[in-house]
C-alpha cells in the first residue's frame, strides 16, 4: 500500500492532487467524509481533474465540462465517454492509503 496524505488535508467537498512515486498523479476527493481516488487526468483531453468542480460524488472536468463519478470512475457526461481509473482508498488512523493496483 502507498501512503498519500493525512485526512485533514482534504476538507469535506475538497480535492487534492498527490504524486506518489511510481504512479501517475492522483486526485483525492472527500465526499461527505468518504474518500475516493482517481487518476488526475481526464480521459477526454488530459485536463487535471483536481482543478475541476466537485459536486457530491461527481467531478466536472475544468476543460470541457465532462463529468465522472469519483466512486466508480464512470463517465457521466459528454464529451467524456471513457471511464477514469479509480483506486481503492483505505483510511488508517488519520492517513489515506491506496493499493498500488487500480480499483
Amino acid at each position: 500500500m502507498i501512503r498519500l496524505c493525512r485526512t485533514s488535508e482534504i476538507p469535506p467537498g475538497g480535492i487534492l492532487c498527490v504524486e506518489p512515486e511510481g504512479l501517475p498523479p492522483i486526485a483525492l476527493y472527500n465526499v461527505g467524509g468518504a474518500f475516493y481516488a482517481t487518476d488526475d487526468r481526464c480521459t477526454h483531453a488530459a485536463a487535471s481533474l483536481s482543478e475541476g468542480i466537485l459536486e457530491g460524488p461527481v467531478i466536472e472536468c475544468p476543460f470541457h465540462g465532462g463529468t465522472f463519478d469519483v466512486r466508480t470512475g464512470e463517465a457521466l457526461g459528454p464529451p467524456c465517454t471513457t471511464p477514469v481509473r479509480t483506486y481503492n482508498v483505505s483510511v488508517l488512523g488519520d492517513e489515506l492509503w491506496i493499493e498500488e493496483a487500480p480499483g
